[in-house]
């Protein structure tokens, strides 16, 4: 983190914006844009109120049947990057933004019992309609009446705005979401923004983007995503890693080299219990010199490091599926296939043990290798099913970045929030806090002055 921000942190640039806001909240458009002039009745100027734009389309709120439909109705919702080189600024503005919303008194909370049904009036149907304004998912003239089209299309904007399949319908997620405080709402924000403030990722024409709170992959291309896929990243108790690097290889039926962490808890419990387990999950004990170890000659007790590597064959029963991404880095993590394709179908996708399985990865694999006109989709299909297991190298690497972004606003001028799974958010912010208080305080020590400067 560089000093200056520190600084500013320390002396709540942000936070500092709102925190003795006592004024009653006016109309203000901010859920989609940054902050805009207001007319004289304290709107939005209808020209550029976001909540114009057309509601997502019903078809995107199911998940599809198909790896193929998945990604389709992912790719549909928009093609605006979550990670670009402005990302950083454009969290900035909204983060201004949502701080002049906050000053301005904030947004109502909406009862959780509250009961909203299309052309039926109910008793929360204004405050619904203030709520939504206030964040601009609403134009600002649509102050009264029943929870009709337009409250729900506004609703479906909110909802894809927040992660949730845009039904349009008042789930009790999607009360609770629009119950989260704009403080907080502000917080997400200027975590996202340290988060990015220390990353030095190379943009290439082409790169890959992993947003771990949303569960998505992006293939960019010419700063347009082409490709989104929903993925599977780590469990909250084995979160994936933030990272950088460059995607080197395809590799075509893999074989598993199981982490020795795994062996040791996991493969070591089973085989106590049942001894029969590694063959029945094709899998061989091998030495440092990848010659095969008898099983039953192993100390399965787990009292101890595995001196010794389990590797599992490839196959259909592959834990990595057809398709593992290489891409090398100092967690050992990379993006695969998976035996378990059932799981993409889940909005809740964090059941990994820090690796990223990818929803339809022969089409990414298949984008990866466009350059080498020899690895057409068709060809990748056919190799995959002649079973044998080949490493293909990238013509021209690919730069890849696992990140992880509770809060962001695409070109677009949308913002979107994401729950914080891995709960990292205040812990960033308690910690830039106090290195910010350090270097205030350093300012005015002799002994550290020169920190600073």
């Amino acid at each position: 983190m560089s000093k200056r921000y520190a600084v500013i942190i320390a002396t709540g640039w942000f936070m500092g914006l709102f925190a003795s806001a006592s004024a009653p909240a006016q109309t203000e458009t901010t859920g989609q844009t940054g902050p805009k002039p207001a007319t004289a009745a304290g709107t939005v100027p209808a020209a550029v109120n976001p909540a114009h734009a057309a509601a997502p389309k019903a078809a995107t709120s199911l998940p599809a049947s198909t790896p193929e439909g998945r990604s389709a109705a992912a790719l549909a919702l928009t093609h605006e990057p979550t990670y670009d080189e402005g990302s950083a600024q454009r969290i900035r503005d909204a983060a201004f933004s949502y701080s002049d919303i906050a000053v301005r008194g904030g947004w109502p909370m909406i009862p959780a019992d509250a009961k909203f049904a299309l052309g039926v009036q109910g008793a929360n149907d204004e405050l619904l309609r203030k709520r939504l304004i206030v964040s601009g998912d609403l134009v600002a003239d649509k102050t009264s009446g029943t929870f009709d089209q337009d409250v729900a299309d506004a609703v479906k904007r909110f909802q894809a705005r927040h992660g949730l399949a845009p039904t349009g319908l008042m789930s009790p997620r999607t009360i609770a979401a629009m119950n989260v405080s704009v403080q907080k709402r502000i917080r997400q924000l200027e975590a996202s923004l340290e988060r990015l403030e220390n990353m030095n990722f190379g943009f290439g024409q082409r790169y890959v983007v992993v947003n771990i709170p949303a569960a998505f992959a992006e293939a960019i291309e010419n700063d347009v995503v082409v490709r989104r896929y929903r993925v599977i990243v780590g469990k909250t108790e084995k979160p994936s890693p933030t990272l950088t690097a460059s995607i080197t290889s395809v590799v075509l039926n893999p074989t598993w080299t199981v982490p020795s962490s795994i062996a040791k808890s996991e493969i070591s419990a089973h085989m106590r219990k049942d001894p029969t387990y590694l063959s029945r999950m094709h899998m061989d004990v091998l030495d440092g010199h990848d010659n095969p170890i008898d099983p039953h000659s192993v100390d399965w007790s787990g009292t101890h490091a595995p001196n010794f590597t389990v590797r599992q064959q490839n196959g259909t029963f592959n834990a990595l599926g057809a398709v593992k991404i290489d891409m090398p880095n100092p967690y050992s993590v990379y993006m695969h296939d998976t035996n378990q394709r059932n799981l993409f179908s889940d909005d809740y996708r964090f059941d990994s043990h820090g690796c990223s399985r990818v929803d339809n990865v022969r089409d990414l694999a298949a984008w990866l290798l466009k350059d080498q006109p020899k690895w057409s989709r068709a060809a990748i299909d056919a190799e995959i099913a002649s079973g044998q297991h080949l490493e293909v190298a990238l013509a021209k690497k690919v730069p890849v970045a696992w990140i992880y972004l509770t809060a962001w606003m695409t070109k677009d001028q949308t913002v979107q929030f994401r729950n914080d799974v891995y709960n990292q958010d205040e812990q960033l912010l308690q910690a830039t806090a106090e290195e910010a208080a350090f270097f205030s305080n350093a300012t005015n020590h002799p002994l550290t002055a020169h920190m600073v400067q």
